[in-house]
């Protein structure tokens, strides 16, 4: 409806507002170390650059071929904290290894039902390239969780977002709104600070693992673009998805 760029901007302005609403209540302590504001630059750049890379492939390509690529972003997430020195078991990481797999057949299938104006090809190349940005985001999430406060955690993308995005469209008289997509930037604004949110929160103990547990995203928009676009998805991607959840369910054995 509105382009990508504007979804963007919409949905971090509601977020700011959101944001400024918890920051006024709770009034956490501010971080003032440098290293700190570093990574919560990583948060933001990361973040940002991701939905507008996701929203950029989501005009072009399926949603249950864009959510499954793009939630990628937590095995690669989980891949930089072992690099990092996190230690997983192994078998949390065997059951990794098979939710990423379950990810990359849901992606990978052959295209059988193309949707008019889609381009595959491209969409998938924007969705990975969204899950590396993502994954970095998560992982400076998960690195600073533990001693930023979650309102000033919050507040560093949207912050972003408002000044690089929404101010300079407005200021341009390209940033673009109607009535039928208020409902939907909006919704789409809280819920992605309670996302962000409840990850932070998770990955206090543990990144990799909750990253790769907020990927599941992925499954549900599948069903969600099913029932609500009719998106036909091939055998090979419902095997996939049926993985990742069999997986996930399999993670939380393991995790008890």
């Amino acid at each position: 409806m509105l382009g990508a760029a504007s979804v963007l901007a919409w949905v971090m302005t509601t977020g700011l507002v959101l944001n400024l609403l918890l920051l006024a209540v709770t009034r956490p302590v501010r971080p003032t170390q440098a290293a700190t504001i570093g990574w919560l630059g990583v948060v933001a750049v990361g973040n940002l650059v991701g939905l507008l890379l996701v929203y950029s492939a989501l005009r072009i390509g399926k949603v249950g071929v864009v959510a499954p690529l793009a939630s990628t972003e937590g095995a690669l997430a989980a891949l930089l904290a072992v690099a990092a020195g996190e230690q997983i078991t192994t078998a949390t990481t065997l059951v990794l290894a098979v939710i990423a797999a379950g990810v990359v057949l849901a992606a990978a299938a052959p295209e059988e039902r193309p949707v008019i104006g889609e381009h595959k090809t491209r969409a998938a190349v924007l969705a990975l390239l969204a899950a590396v940005s993502f994954a970095f985001g998560l992982y400076a999430t998960g690195h600073v969780s533990s001693s930023v406060a979650l309102p000033w955690l919050l507040l560093a993308p949207r912050l972003l977002g408002v000044v690089a995005i929404a101010i300079p469209l407005a200021l341009t008289r390209s940033l673009r709104l109607t009535r039928r997509a208020v409902p939907l930037v909006v919704g789409a604004g809280i819920s992605e600070v309670v996302g962000v949110a409840s990850y932070a929160i998770g990955s206090r103990h543990g990144v990799a693992i909750s990253a790769v547990l907020a990927s599941q995203f992925a499954a549900f928009a599948a069903v969600g673009a099913y029932i609500l676009f009719r998106e036909t998805l091939t055998r090979l991607q419902l095997y996939g998805v049926t993985i990742v959840i069999v997986g996930v369910a399999t993670l939380t054995a393991v995790l008890i």
